[in-house]
């Protein structure tokens, strides 16, 4: 995860009037993504499938799929700063959308708070570029490629670097369905994984390998095809998780084990995580990601998540 440093004492460049409707717009879309996937419980269709799996959209390490679908996310973390521990509190949004079934481009910003030193303001926006590479649905495997730009300048002078950093990424899943029937309650376990170079453009700055990867076991899974141990809702929908996110820079590693859950239906998701740092370098404290996320694809597939080109 970057912690951004201080540079001045300069207001950031969104003024306070859009800070506040961002945070109005938030918690609208927060609370209409909550309704819609409490409203319906049964999983259809997703954006990330192979097979009879399920890809879900976690929350710190990138899903192998594609699709049309809006993120938004919560976090809060106690990190080091220059003098002592500083509080960030962050609230993030990503759209993507769909050019043909295999891409997608995405766009992507946050609202960052901190104490220490005071600041806030919105980070450099990011684009994004995602191509669903392989399927292969009997082994429940699925592969993309992609490359993500966080557009240095673009924002807060208090809250975001002013260089960007260039990431090609690669994206894996593998689920587990494929495995003998003396192992049948393994089935609903799933790996997935992404590694990055992060390049920057600022001359001087490091760059980093920024990689991860995820261990879910899907109770969805479980009771459609494995066995139906009649789980009542919330449990019949829930895929228990582990993340673990980090990343390498000049000899040092950072990073988090996220455990948490992500509770999904046809037509969105909603996820909870804590983050325990593996490190003083990563943080002072157990931090915590909050998710709403909405499948477009599902919700309006004939027009909002319908394919520029079929």
């Amino acid at each position: 995860m970057h912690t951004p440093a201080t540079r001045d004492g300069r207001p950031p460049c969104a003024a306070p009037l859009v800070a506040a409707a961002t945070y109005v717009a938030y918690t609208a879309y927060a609370a209409c993504g909550l309704a819609g996937l409490f409203a319906a419980p049964s999983i259809a269709r997703a954006h990330a499938i192979a097979g009879d799996r399920v890809f879900p959209a976690t929350l710190a390490v990138d899903d192998p799929g594609v699709g049309d679908e809006a993120n938004f996310e919560y976090g809060h973390q106690r990190v080091p700063g220059d003098d002592g521990d500083q509080s960030i509190n962050t609230f993030s949004f990503e759209y993507d959308k769909l050019i043909t079934p295999r891409l997608a481009v995405s766009i992507d910003g946050a609202y960052q708070m901190q104490n220490n030193p005071r600041a806030a303001g919105f980070n450099n926006f990011g684009v994004g570029l995602k191509y669903l590479l392989y399927v292969n649905e009997p082994h429940e495997l699925m592969t993309s490629i992609g490359v993500t730009a966080e557009l240095g300048g673009t924002c807060s002078r208090a809250i975001a670097d002013n260089f960007s950093t260039i990431s090609p990424t690669v994206y894996i899943g593998k689920g587990m369905g494929d495995l003998p029937d003396s192992l049948a309650y393994l089935r609903p376990l799933a790996i997935t994984a992404e590694a990055a170079p992060a390049l920057t453009t600022g001359a001087g700055q490091p760059n980093a390998f920024n990689y991860g990867f995820t261990v879910q076991y899907s109770l969805p899974y479980l009771q459609q095809h494995v066995h139906d141990a009649g789980l009542p809702q919330p449990f019949a929908n829930l895929i228990p998780l582990v993340e673990i996110p980090l990343s390498r820079s000049q000899g040092q590693t950072t990073g988090t084990v996220n455990p948490g859950f992500i509770w999904i239906n046809r037509y969105g998701q909603f996820g909870v995580q804590a983050q325990i740092p593996i490190n003083r370098a990563s943080g002072s404290h157990v931090g915590i990601l909050v998710q709403v996320h909405l499948f477009f694809d599902d919700i309006a597939p004939a027009t909002l998540g319908k394919p520029l080109f079929q």
